[in-house]
């Protein structure tokens, strides 16, 4: 990773495609090429300009050749890596190689879910696992479970400070015009709904949505004759600790430690110079663990730092800011939106939940059961 250099590659167009609950006959590759059409839009580029493609997503296992057919190119360069929802950030990293490389000009992200629409257990079928199996987990959530009442145990988190989390999303959600949730939420309402895997209620866990996107990126040189202001890769970090919840190293410590570390060195930035954070929010405790460990507030202390209003509209620290996997949209693979929401606010572009100022951006993916991190640095160009 050391070889990609600092700004070498610049996001110039985003979109997400329809979200929510797509209509009738919409499959996830119609999802990927509307995204790309979006966010070619966006950026002022066609497809012919598309020599690099890249695509992940659990309902089609060759999706980069399906899409590459259904648009029909032939790219230079393509990539299907998947890893869970923190894949997109991933494919950054690969993008930002194959454009420093020369195996491609513009290279396009995307992804789409129909999982809402045909059920989550149909979009992402579970694997057999000998040594958790037997035990009848209700997966994900049973593995974040674990995480979160370790952290309660170990640190004395609350169930209180958790559900802050929910309720600061559903927040930055109504000032989101397509968010999924538009109703107000409160700590006694998150606490007093369904028990789903103790300690979660509905309200702990993310969305169940359809939903895609894309991102397209050039090489910061190309970037600048483009219709929209680039947003520039500045570092990106990637760790794996596991695949199974039961073979994490420490319930309480992710990979985004290991990835964090990464893209604040490849950025030359620390925690305290980034305006805006977009964090992989599939479960309230997610949140917590990943302020952590990305450096926010010490271990331990994650629950605490989320009162009393510090991540939400007004607060001192501006996170999941078009209201996160928890009120926005989940399709079940959400690392994208994390990236397009990040560009999204350093281009200005968020209206009632633009963050003023905004220069630099962390979107960080999570993937599997807190298996997969990867931490992404966005920056405009005054911070080249």
């Amino acid at each position: 990773m050391s070889d990609l250099k600092r700004g070498g590659a610049a996001i110039v167009g985003a979109a997400e495609s329809d979200i929510g609950q797509v209509g009738p006959g919409f499959n996830v590759i119609d999802l990927m090429a509307q995204g790309i059409a979006r966010a070619l839009d966006d950026c002022g580029l066609s497809l012919k300009d598309v020599d690099g493609l890249i695509s992940s997503c659990t309902q089609s296992r060759t999706s980069p050749l399906n899409l590459a057919e259904y648009l029909g190119t032939s790219p230079r360069y393509i990539d299907g890596t998947i890893i869970g929802g923190s894949s997109f950030m991933f494919h950054i990293q690969h993008a930002m190689a194959a454009l420093q490389l020369g195996l491609c000009e513009v290279c396009a992200i995307a992804y789409g879910s129909t999982q809402r629409s045909i059920g989550r257990q149909n979009a992402s079928v579970r694997e057999v696992n000998p040594y958790e199996t037997p035990y009848r987990p209700f997966l994900p959530s049973t593995a974040y479970a674990l995480a979160a009442s370790r952290h309660m145990h170990q640190f004395g988190t609350t169930r209180e400070q958790m559900a802050e989390v929910a309720v600061a999303a559903r927040q930055w959600a109504l000032k989101n015009p397509v968010a999924w949730e538009k109703k107000p939420l409160t700590v006694e309402e998150v606490l007093r709904a369904r028990m789903v895997s103790y300690p979660f209620t509905v309200r702990d866990i993310c969305l169940v949505t359809d939903g895609g996107g894309a991102l397209v990126l050039v090489a910061p040189e190309r970037a600048k004759s483009l219709k929209k202001k680039p947003v520039y890769v500045l570092g990106q970090g990637q760790h794996i600790t596991h695949a199974n919840i039961s073979s994490m190293p420490d319930l309480t410590v992710t990979g985004a430690l290991e990835s964090g570390r990464q893209a604040y060195a490849m950025a030359g930035l620390q925690p305290s110079e980034i305006d805006v954070l977009e964090l992989y929010d599939a479960f309230t405790i997610n949140t917590i663990l990943f302020l952590e460990d990305l450096g926010f507030c010490k271990k331990g202390e994650g629950g605490a730092f989320v009162t009393g209003g510090r991540i939400a509209p007004g607060g001192s620290l501006p996170v999941n800011t078009n209201g996160g996997g928890l009120s926005y949209c989940h399709p079940g693979m959400y690392g994208l939106f994390l990236l397009i929401e990040a560009v999204r606010q350093l281009r200005g572009e968020c209206g009632d939940r633009q963050v003023a100022g905004a220069e630099t951006a962390i979107a960080h993916g999570n993937g599997g059961v807190l298996s997969s991190q990867s931490t992404v640095i966005l920056g405009t160009e005054a911070t080249l």
